[in-house]
Protein backbone atom coordinates (compact mmCIF):
# COMPACT_ATOMS: atom_id res chain seq x y z
CA UNK A 1 0.00 0.00 0.00
CA UNK A 2 2.84 2.38 0.85
CA UNK A 3 4.49 1.61 -2.49
CA UNK A 4 1.29 2.39 -4.37
CA UNK A 5 0.89 5.60 -2.39
CA UNK A 6 4.49 6.58 -3.16
CA UNK A 7 3.92 5.98 -6.89
CA UNK A 8 0.72 8.06 -6.75
CA UNK A 9 2.53 10.94 -5.03
CA UNK A 10 5.36 10.88 -7.58
CA UNK A 11 2.85 10.79 -10.42
CA UNK A 12 1.01 13.76 -8.92
CA UNK A 13 4.26 15.73 -8.65
CA UNK A 14 5.16 15.10 -12.28
CA UNK A 15 1.69 16.00 -13.49
CA UNK A 16 1.65 19.15 -11.35
CA UNK A 17 5.06 20.20 -12.70
CA UNK A 18 3.88 19.67 -16.27
CA UNK A 19 0.82 21.83 -15.71
CA UNK A 20 2.88 24.57 -14.02
CA UNK A 21 5.49 24.59 -16.79
CA UNK A 22 3.00 24.57 -19.66
CA UNK A 23 0.71 27.22 -18.17
CA UNK A 24 3.46 29.61 -17.08
CA UNK A 25 5.35 29.41 -20.39
CA UNK A 26 2.16 29.57 -22.45
CA UNK A 27 0.74 32.48 -20.50
CA UNK A 28 3.99 34.46 -20.66
CA UNK A 29 4.37 33.91 -24.41
CA UNK A 30 0.73 34.89 -24.97
CA UNK A 31 1.27 38.15 -23.05
CA UNK A 32 4.47 38.81 -25.01
CA UNK A 33 2.63 38.25 -28.30
CA UNK A 34 -0.18 40.59 -27.22
CA UNK A 35 -2.84 37.87 -27.41
CA UNK A 36 -6.39 39.16 -27.04
CA UNK A 37 -7.36 36.17 -24.88
CA UNK A 38 -4.04 35.13 -23.27
CA UNK A 39 -5.57 32.49 -21.01
CA UNK A 40 -7.02 30.36 -23.81
CA UNK A 41 -3.92 28.36 -24.83
CA UNK A 42 -2.77 27.75 -21.23
CA UNK A 43 -6.31 26.72 -20.29
CA UNK A 44 -6.43 24.16 -23.11
CA UNK A 45 -2.97 22.85 -22.13
CA UNK A 46 -3.95 22.51 -18.46
CA UNK A 47 -7.10 20.56 -19.34
CA UNK A 48 -5.19 18.22 -21.64
CA UNK A 49 -2.47 17.60 -19.04
CA UNK A 50 -4.84 17.08 -16.12
CA UNK A 51 -6.88 14.56 -18.10
CA UNK A 52 -4.07 11.99 -18.09
CA UNK A 53 -0.55 11.34 -16.80
CA UNK A 54 0.49 10.25 -20.28
CA UNK A 55 0.53 12.40 -23.41
CA UNK A 56 -2.55 12.15 -25.54
CA UNK A 57 -1.98 9.92 -28.59
CA UNK A 58 -1.58 11.87 -31.79
CA UNK A 59 -4.87 10.60 -33.18
CA UNK A 60 -6.74 11.55 -30.00
CA UNK A 61 -5.01 14.95 -29.89
CA UNK A 62 -6.00 15.69 -33.49
CA UNK A 63 -9.52 14.48 -32.79
CA UNK A 64 -9.92 16.71 -29.73
CA UNK A 65 -8.49 19.69 -31.62
CA UNK A 66 -10.83 19.07 -34.55
CA UNK A 67 -13.86 18.84 -32.25
CA UNK A 68 -12.94 22.14 -30.61
CA UNK A 69 -12.28 23.87 -33.94
CA UNK A 70 -15.50 22.54 -35.48
CA UNK A 71 -17.42 23.74 -32.44
CA UNK A 72 -15.77 27.15 -32.71
CA UNK A 73 -16.52 27.43 -36.41
CA UNK A 74 -20.13 26.38 -35.86
CA UNK A 75 -20.54 28.93 -33.05
CA UNK A 76 -19.05 31.66 -35.24
CA UNK A 77 -21.45 30.86 -38.09
CA UNK A 78 -24.35 30.67 -35.64
CA UNK A 79 -23.46 34.07 -34.18
CA UNK A 80 -23.11 35.71 -37.60
CA UNK A 81 -26.36 34.26 -38.96
CA UNK A 82 -28.64 34.33 -35.91
CA UNK A 83 -26.94 36.80 -33.58
CA UNK A 84 -29.69 39.37 -34.14
CA UNK A 85 -32.50 36.80 -33.73
CA UNK A 86 -32.52 35.88 -30.02
CA UNK A 87 -35.07 33.04 -30.06
CA UNK A 88 -33.44 30.64 -32.56
CA UNK A 89 -29.96 31.74 -31.47
CA UNK A 90 -30.56 30.81 -27.82
CA UNK A 91 -32.40 27.63 -28.82
CA UNK A 92 -29.44 26.26 -30.78
CA UNK A 93 -27.00 27.50 -28.14
CA UNK A 94 -29.01 25.72 -25.46
CA UNK A 95 -29.07 22.52 -27.53
CA UNK A 96 -25.27 22.66 -27.76
CA UNK A 97 -24.94 23.06 -24.01
CA UNK A 98 -27.38 20.22 -23.43
CA UNK A 99 -25.37 17.82 -25.60
CA UNK A 100 -22.18 18.75 -23.72
CA UNK A 101 -23.75 18.29 -20.29
CA UNK A 102 -25.41 15.05 -21.38
CA UNK A 103 -22.09 13.58 -22.55
CA UNK A 104 -20.40 14.91 -19.41
CA UNK A 105 -22.99 13.15 -17.21
CA UNK A 106 -21.97 9.77 -18.65
CA UNK A 107 -18.35 10.30 -17.66
CA UNK A 108 -17.21 10.33 -21.28
CA UNK A 109 -15.54 12.98 -23.40
CA UNK A 110 -12.87 13.97 -20.89
CA UNK A 111 -11.43 17.46 -21.10
CA UNK A 112 -12.75 17.98 -24.63
CA UNK A 113 -16.34 18.34 -23.39
CA UNK A 114 -15.49 21.18 -21.01
CA UNK A 115 -13.35 22.88 -23.66
CA UNK A 116 -16.21 22.72 -26.16
CA UNK A 117 -18.39 24.37 -23.50
CA UNK A 118 -15.77 27.11 -23.05
CA UNK A 119 -15.61 27.66 -26.81
CA UNK A 120 -19.41 27.70 -27.08
CA UNK A 121 -19.47 30.44 -24.43
CA UNK A 122 -16.57 32.62 -25.54
CA UNK A 123 -17.23 32.69 -29.28
CA UNK A 124 -20.87 33.91 -29.16
CA UNK A 125 -20.14 36.43 -26.40
CA UNK A 126 -17.13 37.94 -28.13
CA UNK A 127 -18.95 37.93 -31.46
CA UNK A 128 -21.94 39.84 -30.10
CA UNK A 129 -20.42 42.08 -27.44
CA UNK A 130 -17.28 43.05 -29.33
CA UNK A 131 -17.89 43.48 -33.07
CA UNK A 132 -14.21 44.30 -33.64
CA UNK A 133 -13.26 40.79 -32.57
CA UNK A 134 -16.02 39.05 -34.52
CA UNK A 135 -13.83 38.46 -37.58
CA UNK A 136 -10.81 37.25 -35.59
CA UNK A 137 -12.53 34.80 -33.25
CA UNK A 138 -11.62 31.75 -35.33
CA UNK A 139 -7.94 32.73 -35.53
CA UNK A 140 -7.91 33.28 -31.75
CA UNK A 141 -9.41 29.84 -31.27
CA UNK A 142 -6.98 28.14 -33.68
CA UNK A 143 -4.04 29.80 -31.91
CA UNK A 144 -5.39 28.64 -28.55
CA UNK A 145 -5.82 25.00 -29.65
CA UNK A 146 -2.44 24.83 -31.38
CA UNK A 147 -0.56 26.47 -28.52
CA UNK A 148 -2.32 24.29 -25.96
CA UNK A 149 -1.37 21.14 -27.89
CA UNK A 150 2.27 22.23 -28.31
CA UNK A 151 2.50 23.13 -24.62
CA UNK A 152 1.14 19.72 -23.67
CA UNK A 153 3.81 17.89 -25.67
CA UNK A 154 6.55 20.24 -24.43
CA UNK A 155 5.61 19.59 -20.81
CA UNK A 156 5.70 15.82 -21.35
CA UNK A 157 9.09 16.15 -23.05
CA UNK A 158 10.54 18.02 -20.06
CA UNK A 159 8.85 15.87 -17.39
CA UNK A 160 8.27 12.48 -19.06
CA UNK A 161 6.27 9.76 -17.38
CA UNK A 162 8.44 6.69 -16.57
CA UNK A 163 7.67 3.63 -18.62
CA UNK A 164 5.35 1.23 -16.87
CA UNK A 165 3.80 -2.04 -17.96
CA UNK A 166 0.68 -1.01 -16.11
CA UNK A 167 -0.72 1.22 -18.77
CA UNK A 168 -2.98 3.90 -17.36
CA UNK A 169 -6.58 3.14 -18.11
CA UNK A 170 -9.48 5.49 -18.00
CA UNK A 171 -11.91 4.94 -15.14
CA UNK A 172 -14.93 2.85 -16.00
CA UNK A 173 -17.71 4.92 -17.43
CA UNK A 174 -20.60 3.07 -15.90
CA UNK A 175 -22.70 6.08 -15.01
CA UNK A 176 -26.11 6.22 -16.64
CA UNK A 177 -26.80 9.42 -18.57
CA UNK A 178 -28.44 12.03 -16.35
CA UNK A 179 -31.01 13.48 -18.73
CA UNK A 180 -32.83 15.74 -16.29
CA UNK A 181 -29.63 17.01 -14.70
CA UNK A 182 -28.26 17.86 -18.16
CA UNK A 183 -31.46 19.78 -18.90
CA UNK A 184 -31.19 21.64 -15.58
CA UNK A 185 -27.53 22.50 -16.22
CA UNK A 186 -28.48 23.78 -19.68
CA UNK A 187 -31.10 26.12 -18.21
CA UNK A 188 -28.65 27.37 -15.57
CA UNK A 189 -25.81 28.04 -18.03
CA UNK A 190 -28.07 29.53 -20.69
CA UNK A 191 -29.49 31.90 -18.06
CA UNK A 192 -25.98 33.09 -17.22
CA UNK A 193 -25.22 33.63 -20.92
CA UNK A 194 -28.44 35.63 -21.40
CA UNK A 195 -27.55 37.83 -18.43
CA UNK A 196 -24.16 38.58 -20.00
CA UNK A 197 -25.58 39.13 -23.48
CA UNK A 198 -27.78 41.88 -22.08
CA UNK A 199 -24.75 43.56 -20.52
CA UNK A 200 -22.08 45.59 -22.27
CA UNK A 201 -19.45 44.43 -19.80
CA UNK A 202 -17.04 42.16 -21.66
CA UNK A 203 -15.27 41.10 -18.46
CA UNK A 204 -18.51 39.85 -16.95
CA UNK A 205 -19.29 38.06 -20.21
CA UNK A 206 -16.00 36.19 -20.06
CA UNK A 207 -16.00 35.31 -16.36
CA UNK A 208 -19.56 34.51 -15.33
CA UNK A 209 -20.71 31.74 -17.74
CA UNK A 210 -17.37 29.90 -17.70
CA UNK A 211 -17.37 29.98 -13.90
CA UNK A 212 -20.93 28.62 -13.92
CA UNK A 213 -20.03 25.82 -16.36
CA UNK A 214 -16.96 24.93 -14.32
CA UNK A 215 -18.86 24.74 -11.03
CA UNK A 216 -21.67 22.64 -12.52
CA UNK A 217 -19.07 20.06 -13.50
CA UNK A 218 -17.56 20.11 -10.01
CA UNK A 219 -20.84 19.72 -8.10
CA UNK A 220 -20.80 15.97 -8.74
CA UNK A 221 -18.15 15.67 -6.01
CA UNK A 222 -20.28 17.49 -3.44
CA UNK A 223 -22.12 15.10 -1.14
CA UNK A 224 -23.31 17.67 1.40
CA UNK A 225 -24.02 21.34 1.86
CA UNK A 226 -20.65 21.74 3.56
CA UNK A 227 -18.87 20.24 0.53
CA UNK A 228 -20.84 22.51 -1.82
CA UNK A 229 -19.83 25.59 0.19
CA UNK A 230 -16.26 24.30 0.05
CA UNK A 231 -16.47 24.26 -3.75
CA UNK A 232 -17.51 27.90 -3.76
CA UNK A 233 -14.70 28.91 -1.39
CA UNK A 234 -11.99 27.07 -3.34
CA UNK A 235 -13.13 28.61 -6.64
CA UNK A 236 -13.28 32.03 -5.00
CA UNK A 237 -9.76 31.38 -3.72
CA UNK A 238 -8.64 31.14 -7.34
CA UNK A 239 -10.04 34.63 -7.92
CA UNK A 240 -8.30 35.99 -4.84
CA UNK A 241 -5.01 34.50 -6.03
CA UNK A 242 -5.53 36.20 -9.39
CA UNK A 243 -6.03 39.53 -7.61
CA UNK A 244 -2.87 39.07 -5.53
CA UNK A 245 -0.92 37.97 -8.61
CA UNK A 246 -2.06 41.01 -10.60
CA UNK A 247 -1.15 43.34 -7.73
CA UNK A 248 2.32 41.76 -7.52
CA UNK A 249 2.77 42.06 -11.28
CA UNK A 250 1.77 45.75 -11.14
CA UNK A 251 4.72 46.42 -8.81
CA UNK A 252 7.29 45.08 -11.30
CA UNK A 253 5.62 44.59 -14.68
CA UNK A 254 7.84 42.42 -16.86
CA UNK A 255 7.72 39.11 -18.70
CA UNK A 256 9.98 37.53 -16.08
CA UNK A 257 7.62 38.62 -13.31
CA UNK A 258 4.67 37.29 -15.29
CA UNK A 259 6.37 33.92 -15.68
CA UNK A 260 7.46 33.61 -12.04
CA UNK A 261 4.12 34.72 -10.59
CA UNK A 262 2.17 32.37 -12.82
CA UNK A 263 4.57 29.51 -12.08
CA UNK A 264 4.25 29.91 -8.30
CA UNK A 265 0.45 30.15 -8.32
CA UNK A 266 -0.03 27.23 -10.72
CA UNK A 267 2.35 25.09 -8.67
CA UNK A 268 0.15 25.82 -5.67
CA UNK A 269 -3.17 25.02 -7.39
CA UNK A 270 -2.05 22.66 -10.14
CA UNK A 271 -0.41 20.21 -7.77
CA UNK A 272 -3.71 19.65 -5.98
CA UNK A 273 -5.60 19.53 -9.29
CA UNK A 274 -3.26 16.75 -10.44
CA UNK A 275 -4.03 14.47 -7.48
CA UNK A 276 -6.04 11.27 -7.81
CA UNK A 277 -8.80 12.44 -5.49
CA UNK A 278 -12.41 13.55 -5.65
CA UNK A 279 -11.33 17.08 -4.80
CA UNK A 280 -9.00 17.39 -7.81
CA UNK A 281 -11.72 18.79 -10.16
CA UNK A 282 -12.40 21.51 -7.60
CA UNK A 283 -8.83 22.78 -7.74
CA UNK A 284 -8.89 22.42 -11.54
CA UNK A 285 -11.87 24.79 -11.41
CA UNK A 286 -9.93 27.18 -9.19
CA UNK A 287 -7.10 27.08 -11.73
CA UNK A 288 -9.58 27.95 -14.47
CA UNK A 289 -10.86 30.90 -12.44
CA UNK A 290 -7.32 32.12 -11.81
CA UNK A 291 -6.31 31.92 -15.47
CA UNK A 292 -9.41 33.75 -16.68
CA UNK A 293 -9.19 36.60 -14.15
CA UNK A 294 -5.43 37.03 -14.38
CA UNK A 295 -5.62 36.79 -18.16
CA UNK A 296 -8.28 39.47 -18.36
CA UNK A 297 -6.16 41.69 -16.14
CA UNK A 298 -3.27 41.70 -18.61
CA UNK A 299 -5.39 41.42 -21.74
CA UNK A 300 -5.51 44.28 -24.26
CA UNK A 301 -9.30 43.93 -24.40
CA UNK A 302 -10.99 47.33 -24.01
CA UNK A 303 -11.78 48.12 -20.39
CA UNK A 304 -10.35 44.91 -18.94
CA UNK A 305 -7.22 46.41 -17.37
CA UNK A 306 -9.00 49.45 -15.98
CA UNK A 307 -11.62 47.47 -14.15
CA UNK A 308 -10.86 46.66 -10.51
CA UNK A 309 -10.18 43.10 -9.48
CA UNK A 310 -12.66 43.52 -6.65
CA UNK A 311 -15.37 43.88 -9.28
CA UNK A 312 -14.16 40.80 -11.14
CA UNK A 313 -14.09 38.72 -7.97
CA UNK A 314 -17.61 39.93 -7.24
CA UNK A 315 -18.62 38.57 -10.66
CA UNK A 316 -17.05 35.21 -9.81
CA UNK A 317 -18.72 35.12 -6.39
CA UNK A 318 -22.06 35.98 -7.96
CA UNK A 319 -21.62 33.28 -10.61
CA UNK A 320 -20.75 30.67 -7.97
CA UNK A 321 -23.74 31.51 -5.78
CA UNK A 322 -26.00 31.62 -8.85
CA UNK A 323 -24.90 28.17 -10.03
CA UNK A 324 -25.11 26.63 -6.57
CA UNK A 325 -28.54 28.11 -5.83
CA UNK A 326 -30.16 27.10 -9.10
CA UNK A 327 -28.54 23.65 -9.02
CA UNK A 328 -30.17 23.11 -5.62
CA UNK A 329 -33.51 24.23 -7.07
CA UNK A 330 -33.47 22.58 -10.51
CA UNK A 331 -31.45 19.41 -10.07
CA UNK A 332 -33.58 16.28 -9.59
CA UNK A 333 -32.99 14.79 -6.12
CA UNK A 334 -30.47 11.96 -5.97
CA UNK A 335 -28.50 10.28 -3.24
CA UNK A 336 -25.70 12.75 -3.79
CA UNK A 337 -27.84 15.87 -3.84
CA UNK A 338 -30.50 15.12 -1.23
CA UNK A 339 -28.31 16.59 1.48
CA UNK A 340 -27.28 19.76 -0.44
Amino acid sequence: MSTERSHAVEEQKRKGLRVALAVSIGFTLAVYAGAIVPFLGPLFAAQFLLASSHPMPLSKTIGAAMVILIAGTAMMVLTNVLGDRPAPFLLILGLTYFVCFFVQSTGKGGAAVFLVLVVSIIVPLLGILNKELANSILSILVAGVLSGTILMWLAHAVFPEPFSRNVETAPANGRPPALFRAMANTVILLGAVVICLTSDNLTAAAVVPITVASLLGQLDVAASARAAVGLVLVNLFGGVLASVAYAALSLRPSLLSTFLITLVVVLLIGGRAAARSKGAPVFAGALTTFLILFGLGVSPLPGSAAESFATRIAYVAGALVYALLFAAILWPPTRETERI
